[in-house]
């Protein structure tokens, strides 16, 4: 892989990974489209923990607020009724299923998964789920002729049943094209939640998950086309971009509708079948020498 290619792929990871359209279809997509290898799973995982160090420092103050509260609720029995102590437990019980099915169907995920076929599937797939959340949560948020406003549940009224649930949305992400932030968003609009609330607790059950993948990832760093020193300077970029993009991601989705991502995901699907279809592209491109 040269230095262009990690910028390249490093700038795409930072500008999809927090946005439902899926940041592992893109780096797959991007370099079938360019002609490059397949970066690979490991280098998508690896990468990945630039854009997670991002909503580490972005979310800072609730992480430490929630690592603390949980941490002091282990011996302080008074604690365990805090919000945030439970915060923690809803966390660590949602990053169960994607551990789980991460470890269980490793082979697949770097293997199988990454034909462009399945991708355009899930982008047309997940883009229609994501468009009927949306519908349903604006129909609560703004009611209508004969219809009265209905409020959202915020992370306050979050159990372990629905953290379960997140949980399992987030582990649909494993397979690319998918998004771990369009699923795990989907799943908390469809359950009632608010989209500042989907949003904010999909980005706070991402950080084990992806931490985790990418440090188990490490081993299988350097090994092919892909070498240390772009995986490095791409996870670099990814976190610069991916901090602007949770800023921007945040203030947007307060007042704005997910419909455009939903037509992006919808139009690019249907692009890579009929490309794909009419022999144009390989639905395995790149994986050969990946």
């Amino acid at each position: 892989m040269s230095w262009f290619e990690s910028f390249v792929l490093g700038l795409v990871q930072g500008l999809t990974e927090f946005l439902p359209i899926s940041s592992s279809a893109h780096l797959r997509l991007t370099a079938a489209f360019a002609g490059w290898h397949d970066p690979g799973a490991a280098f998508t995982a690896i990468t990945q923990i630039g854009t997670e160090a991002a909503v580490l420092i972005y979310f800072r103050k609730d992480i430490v607020r929630i690592v603390s509260a949980w941490f002091r609720s282990l011996t302080n029995r008074s604690m365990r009724g805090d919000h945030d102590a439970q915060m923690g437990w809803l966390v660590i019980v949602g990053s169960i299923p994607i551990g789980v099915l991460g470890v269980t169907f490793k082979d697949q995920i770097e293997g199988p998964f990454r034909d462009l076929r399945l991708i355009a599937t899930t982008l047309i797939v997940m883009g229609v789920v994501l468009g009927v959340a949306d519908r349903l949560a604006a129909r609560d948020e703004t009611g209508g002729k004969h219809r009265a406003i209905k409020q959202r549940k915020t992370l306050k009224e979050l159990g372990v049943k629905d953290g379960l649930i997140y949980g399992f949305c987030q582990a649909m992400a494993l397979v690319p094209g998918v998004s771990r932030s369009g699923a795990t968003i989907s799943g908390g609009l469809l359950m009632g939640y608010t989209r500042e609330a989907a949003a904010r607790y999909s980005f706070l059950l991402a950080v084990p998950a992806v931490l985790a993948s990418g440090v188990f990832e490490l081993k299988d760093a350097g090994e092919g086309h892909v070498s240390w020193g772009p995986t490095i300077f791409a996870t670099f970029i990814a976190f610069g971009v991916g901090y602007a993009v949770i800023a921007w991601f945040m203030k947007f989705i307060t007042t704005k509708s997910f419909m455009p991502f939903v037509i992006y995901r919808i139009i690019l699907g249907v692009l890579l079948f009929a490309l794909v279809g009419a022999g144009a592209l390989s639905p395995h491109a790149g994986e050969s020498a990946g």
